[in-house]
């Protein structure tokens, strides 16, 4: 038998017949019309060069080889119905998987830490795996398998890609509690003369969008130090009279921490979404972690709104 030609739905009507050995019983069940099911039964008789079912009195009566087909038949489509149900059907609560996230190490804190302390609860069986952002390879690896999903601005991501917006982030001014310049209700000026620490993830920066902003102004900051990540900031800065912008989420439930205040003039913040590619779209279990994602950034949104501090 040519396995490369043969039909699999003949595979189901083949199961169909002999449970019920008879051509418009099965037609019914298969929803389909005699004549049809007659063809498909005459393309499997030629396929397996044996009569399979023959006439009887009431119905047909199966050949040896037929009722030797039987269970293996049953077996494989019975597997080929699971595994389609499973992916359908996505149990988190049992489910294995290993999902890839691209991000930057901010979003680790404000997106996947939840992220993976909620799915302990929910799916103990799905294991995260974190990776750089690589923006220039991001769809070949997306392609490959080799990243699921990344965490960013939207509109950064390559047009072959989809994504979602999943919310707004907006910058926030801290310093180290009992700080002896920072106060509510600093000014520009004051804001723009404190040690200032700034992140620069291309390396070595001093100078961000902020500048502009002051500049436009007419002022100008002093940065002291350039850093190439924002998780060094908040500690940095708690132990030192430095003080920096940073995103809100970055420093959440850090009150008795930091001084987390609004800035004293308008910073533009940014959107963040996720991206993915068209090769998981429709895996139930890809589709269940990415609304879990919205979820919890949906939730963190509002109950930010209730908690905060500025």
């Amino acid at each position: 038998m040519d396995t490369k030609r043969l039909d699999l739905n003949l595979l189901v009507t083949l199961e169909t017949l002999l449970i019920e050995r008879n051509v418009t019983k099965a037609a019914a069940r298969l929803h389909l019309s005699q004549p049809a099911v007659s063809a498909q039964l005459n393309r499997l008789r030629q396929e397996f060069d044996d009569q399979l079912l023959i006439p009887a009195q009431r119905g047909m009566t199966p050949t040896i080889k037929a009722m030797e087909l039987l269970d293996p038949l049953r077996q494989a489509l019975d597997q080929v119905r699971a595994t389609l149900t499973s992916h359908r059907n996505f149990n988190p609560a049992k489910a294995k998987l290993t999902f890839a996230i691209a991000c930057t190490d901010y979003l680790q804190v404000a997106v996947i830490k939840p992220l993976v302390v909620e799915l302990r609860t929910r799916a103990p069986g799905v294991r995260v795996a974190i990776r750089n952002l690589d923006l220039p390879q991001l769809e070949a690896q997306m392609a490959r398998g080799e990243v699921d999903l990344a965490l960013m601005t939207p509109q950064a991501a390559p047009p072959g890609l989809r994504a979602r917006h999943l919310f707004d982030e907006r910058y926030v001014l801290i310093g180290r509690r009992k700080h002896p310049r920072l106060r509510d209700g600093i000014t520009v000026a004051e804001f723009a003369a404190l040690e200032q620490v700034v992140v620069s993830l291309d390396g070595a920066g001093f100078v961000t969008p902020v500048d502009s902003a002051l500049a436009a102004l007419g002022y100008k900051r002093n940065v002291v130090l350039s850093a190439a990540s924002f998780l060094f900031v908040p500690e940095i800065v708690s132990n030192s009279d430095f003080v920096a912008l940073v995103p809100e989420r970055l420093v959440r439930g850090s009150a008795n921490k930091l001084e987390v205040m609004d800035c004293p003039f308008p910073v533009e913040g940014f959107a963040v979404g996720m991206v993915w590619h068209e090769r998981g779209h429709g895996h139930s279990g890809q589709r269940w972690i990415r609304e879990a994602i919205v979820s919890l950034a949906a939730h963190r949104s509002s109950s930010g709104a209730r908690d905060n501090p500025c």
